[in-house]
């Protein structure tokens, strides 16, 4: 959420910045800024009016002791009055303050300077590539198809018990996947991370302080009768751990890293972009998060994308770096890098990871605070990066690596395996 202070300091450039995002905020802020006026208008009279009555209250006490009874009277009776105007002007508050609040939480982050316009993903800027293409023999399948000659994941029988998007691991796919789960763990520990196993519910609040509320609310599943959420990502409930609290600028950066399962709707979704893994309702997900001061947040930036590069190179992955345009990036994000790996039997890119700045975009949502050292509390940043998704990591993996011998495993993981080809 962004600061109303600054929204009215700087009413024409966030205006313009949030153009960026394809998004038009001229009357949204219009009304904000209404909202805040007569919030504020209210605030001075209530102050004012709550200072007369308290001034009258010691004029009573003195025209009782004086004997002036007439005057003490007349006194109570404007008293009464300012009573009666202090409690209209308590509610004339409060409205406005629940209008600045809804407004506010309709209003995107602001995008960092960096990030280049554009309307979808194909005006998204392709800042590093690494890696050569595979180049498979004659006769290479997609994913899904090589699943279901190995007997390694069940599409239909996922559909048969839940649905599209729910498919079955079995055998060498589900110990595949549990070993890729265990890997990013391991190498997240390895790097500083604290690990959390947190719920897969999350409450309305969680939602509202990391974004997810209002702006995805149609893609989440929702458990109505507990008006609970399960999270489409780990960044919800590790994030909001900080929610109403101060750190200390001197424990930053925070890094804490969590595998979860994730659910997501994706309404509207179809074709061959969703075949197979592509494109799931649940998935397995490894998410890091760090909580860092305004002034190194995109320093930490920078070293989660480089950890995030290392976990590709050591799953021996073709990949590339995307910095998202306006019309690409979350409306909670300052500035989003996606990276893609290359699909060869798909013969195309796949994301599989996005590392976010928010800045203090969900700080202010949730009233994430730290003491600086001069003692002064200010709003944190908050970051997150998938590390990594799994479902088109494998797919890649599984369409990369097929031989006429079968799916060979890249080395990083047949610790984690216990085998070094799936046939």
């Amino acid at each position: 959420m962004l600061q109303i202070k600054y929204i009215r300091d700087n009413k024409q450039e966030v205006v313009d910045r949030l153009k960026i995002k394809n998004f038009d905020a001229a009357q949204l802020i219009d009304d904000l800024l209404n909202a805040d006026e007569i919030r504020r208008s209210a605030q001075k009279q209530l102050d004012d009016t709550l200072a007369v009555s308290k001034q009258l209250s010691k004029e009573i006490g003195q025209f009782f002791k004086t004997g002036q009874k007439d005057k003490a009277e007349e006194a109570r009776n404007k008293s009464t009055e300012l009573k009666a105007k202090a409690k209209d002007l308590e509610q004339q508050m409060s409205e406005a303050e629940k209008d600045v609040e809804k407004i506010l939480l309709e209003i995107p982050n602001l995008p960092h300077p960096s990030v280049p316009t554009g309307k979808a993903d194909t005006d998204n800027e392709i800042t590093y590539e690494e890696g050569e293409l595979p180049n498979l023999v004659d006769g290479k399948l997609p994913h899904w198809e090589l699943t279901d000659k190995y007997q390694i994941i069940d599409f239909d029988l996922g559909s048969k018990v839940s649905g599209a998007g729910f498919p079955f691991y079995r055998g060498k796919g589900a110990r595949l996947q549990r070993a890729l789960i265990n890997f990013f763990l391991d190498e997240a520990i390895n790097n500083g991370y604290l690990e959390y196993q947190p719920p897969l519910m999350v409450n309305e609040a969680s939602g509202y302080g990391t974004g997810q509320l209002p702006d995805k609310e149609g893609q989440m599943y929702h458990a109505t009768e507990d008006n609970l959420y399960l999270i489409p990502t780990a960044e919800v409930p590790i994030t909001n751990i900080y929610r109403n609290t101060i750190q200390k600028e001197e424990d930053f950066p925070i890094k804490n890293v969590a595998y979860s399962n994730c659910f997501r709707r994706e309404a509207g979704s179809y074709g061959k972009d969703v075949r197979g893994l592509n494109r799931l309702h649940q998935f397995d997900k490894v998410e890091i998060v760090q909580i860092q001061s305004p002034e190194k947040s995109y320093d930490t930036l920078e070293e989660m994308k480089d950890y995030i590069a290392n976990l590709l190179r050591k799953l021996e992955l073709p990949f590339r770096i995307l910095r998202l345009c306006g019309g690409d990036i979350s409306f909670a994000s300052a500035l989003t890098f996606d990276f893609e790996v290359y699909s060869a039997a798909q013969e195309r890119w796949l994301e599989v990871s996005s590392v976010s700045n928010f800045e203090s975009f969900q700080a202010n949502r949730m009233m994430l605070r730290y003491r600086d050292k001069d003692g002064k509390t200010q709003l944190a940043h908050t970051l997150n990066g998938s590390a990594l998704a799994l479902p088109r990591i494998v797919a890649a993996l599984l369409e990369n690596n097929q031989t006429a011998e079968g799916i060979k495993i890249p080395k990083a993981l047949i610790p984690y395996t216990g085998f070094d080809i799936i046939n």
